[in-house]
């Protein structure tokens, strides 16, 4: 939910750009060539390898903290045997 809040933030202050779902792919950005017209080029580039680097993080914590749980609910489960 953190990254849809983040997406619509950043994405107020790229107002061409669009952040769009297609069929196959969680994310997608479609950028034509009149939004890097529009742009600052390196500013766009600058956004979409923040945004992954951002996702990618927030998925590894994500994974960390489900081997948590699954760690101490399995040790609490065998503490009865």
């Amino acid at each position: 939910m953190y990254f849809l809040i983040q997406i619509f933030t950043l994405y107020d202050n790229f107002l061409s750009a669009i952040v769009d779902i297609f069929q196959g792919y969680d994310i997608s950005f479609l950028i034509t060539n009149f939004h890097t017209e529009q742009m600052f080029k390196h500013k766009l580039v600058d956004f979409i390898i923040h945004f992954m680097e951002e996702i990618d993080k927030e998925i590894s914590e994500m994974k960390l903290a489900v081997n948590s749980r699954a760690r101490i609910s399995a040790e609490e489960f065998l503490k009865r045997f």
